[in-house]
């Protein structure tokens, strides 16, 4: 059970507890350099061009952007070994200057503020392979059982330009976007959004995909694959929601069984979260040849139709086996992740932190708060506390893969500190519709929920994000004297927490101060929701 977390440390790049060396590249791949910052996204058509066969794709992708400020010089992002052919604006070439992956192009139309412009770039080449997808990313050339290729892309971390141009920062999303995908006429793509139409040629089929909601770079994907389609509507907050199921045949059976978890997790989510954020792109769950992803209203599924993940429980609990984990992980990014989007990648743990937290409260919903309680805090076997879980900013590096299940930990404990889940409840509403369709920082989220909560909960943020320190609770007892402080704590961290004496609840309200008080008894429990440590002298 470790080896998912060790792995997850590894999915985008984490990189080792020593210092590391950022190099110019990850600069222009991590920071909102000069090049990005004077246009605004607005629009993406990209075309292109899947050949399996040769593993080769070709295309192009015309971007659309406001001009915030006057400027000559635009970045768009591509990795090698992909290619860019030309550029042009308004039918003109332009000049590309090529440093690394980033690309400069010399515009020679005047840029003016609040305008409308228009680039078209050309590209094409073997794309990076994916060795371990979707932890090593790019494009995953399988078959499937019958010898038919099965194809999908994945690229979180690494960067949506490792296969198509873009501006490849998360701070920037782009309005809505279409996606034509050309695959052999044999195969069937599955992109994001709604499919519009399908263009027939002689040996090919173009899906013609719309995005109607702002889309970050890496939710967007092409699967392709011999699919089998089935679906449902949902009747959820915002009305009708259209639900698409696109998998293999030879597993039809199976997925019909399988994803009866789809309305579930909808249900508990919306309750949770708020409404389903794309409801005009639908929500779809996509078979691929890799574990799965939450690629925005397309997302990839490769759990081998069993509860668990991979049929383990990654809490130890038992409650991990009541459901499928990356249904409910990679859906419940469509809130956190999709929907609330990080600026930066050393904020990932927006993403990881909310979305493995969503897991219990699926739990939650459904089962009830002690089966909640006893997932989350069995996944803390699984932290290392080997680094922060927010990362360096401006190089493209997150931070620990304790993200995932310390993040969630981090959320269970506060609350508890609350002590009012309908609050609790309306504050994750909240962020969703506070921050709809945004890219926020960790700052923005703090503040958030300090606000709500009428709490400076700096100290209990800057505790559990910034350190890898977890809060000792030192305590001397004697009969119902009890002497006690934190040690392991940054300062002003002063949380409270709750123990139970012969059976009575009762709180403590430690600091780094030693104190000394009467309990209400002499048998002492300590709350497991508290994510502390103890130690009794």
């Amino acid at each position: 059970m470790k080896q998912y977390f060790i792995i997850s440390a590894l999915v985008l790049g984490v990189c080792t507890a020593s210092a590391q060396n950022f190099t110019r590249q990850d600069t222009l791949r991590g920071s909102i350099t000069p090049e990005r910052e004077w246009w605004d996204l607005n629009y993406y058509d990209l075309n292109v061009k899947i050949e399996p066969d040769k593993k080769y794709i070709s295309g192009h992708n015309v971007v659309r952007y406001k001009v915030l400020n006057a400027a000559k010089v635009l970045q768009i992002d591509l990795q090698q070994p992909m290619q860019i052919a030309s550029v042009t604006q308004d039918g003109q070439p332009l000049e590309v200057t090529s440093e690394g992956n980033a690309h400069f192009i010399t515009l020679k139309k005047e840029q003016v503020p609040g305008e409308f412009n228009t680039i078209e770039i050309h590209f094409s080449g073997y794309p990076r392979e994916a060795v371990r997808a979707p932890w090593d990313g790019g494009f995953s050339w399988k078959e499937d059982t019958k010898g038919n290729p099965f194809v999908a892309t994945s690229c979180q971390g690494l960067g949506a330009s490792v296969w198509w141009p873009n501006k490849d920062h998360m701070y920037d999303e782009v309005d809505s976007m279409r996606i034509r995908a050309t695959v052999p006429k044999n195969l069937m793509d599955v992109s994001n959004g709604k499919l519009e139409s399908v263009e027939e040629e002689v040996d090919f089929k173009t899906y013609n995909w719309f995005v109607a909601n702002p889309i970050n770079n890496y939710g967007v994907n092409v699967n392709i694959g011999n699919y089998v389609h089935f679906g449902e509507k949902y009747e959820g907050e915002k009305g009708t929601l259209e639900v698409d199921y696109y998998v293999l045949p030879e597993n039809l059976e199976k997925a019909k069984e399988q994803f009866k978890q789809t309305p579930m997790m909808l249900k508990a989510f919306e309750h949770w979260f708020g409404p389903y954020p794309f409801y005009e792109d639908g929500f779809k769950l996509v078979e691929v040849p890799y574990l799965g992803m939450e690629h925005q209203s397309s997302v990839t599924y490769g759990n081998q139709y069993t509860n668990g993940y991979l049929g383990q429980d990654l809490s130890g609990s038992g409650w991990g086996l009541k459901f499928d984990f990356i249904i409910i992980h990679e859906a419940g990014h469509e809130w956190f992740a999709n929907n609330i989007t990080y600026k930066d990648i050393a904020d990932m743990w927006i993403h990881e932190g909310f979305t493995a937290y969503s897991e219990n409260l699926y739990l939650d919903y459904h089962y009830g708060p002690k089966a909640a309680s006893e997932y989350v805090v069995g996944t803390r076997n699984n932290i290392q506390n080997d680094r922060p879980i927010i990362g360096t900013y401006g190089v493209n590096q997150e931070g620990s893969g304790d993200m995932y299940y310390k993040g969630a930990n981090m959320l269970h404990t506060l609350r508890q500190l609350i002590e009012d889940d309908e609050l609790w409840r309306q504050i994750l509403r909240g962020l969703n519709a506070e921050f709809y369709h945004k890219t926020v920082t960790t700052q923005q989220i703090e503040d958030y929920i300090s606000e709500k909560t009428n709490k400076d909960l700096s100290a209990f943020f800057n505790q559990y994000l910034r350190t890898t320190m977890i809060p000792m609770f030192e305590y001397q007892q004697e009969g119902s004297s009890i002497t006690y402080r934190y040690v392991d704590i940054v300062e002003d961290f002063d949380m409270p927490i709750r123990v139970f004496v012969d059976g009575k609840e009762q709180w403590l309200f430690p600091n780094a101060e030693w104190k000394t008080e009467t309990l209400q008894g002499n048998e002492l429990i300590f709350d497991p929701n508290f994510y502390i440590e103890t130690k009794k002298i």
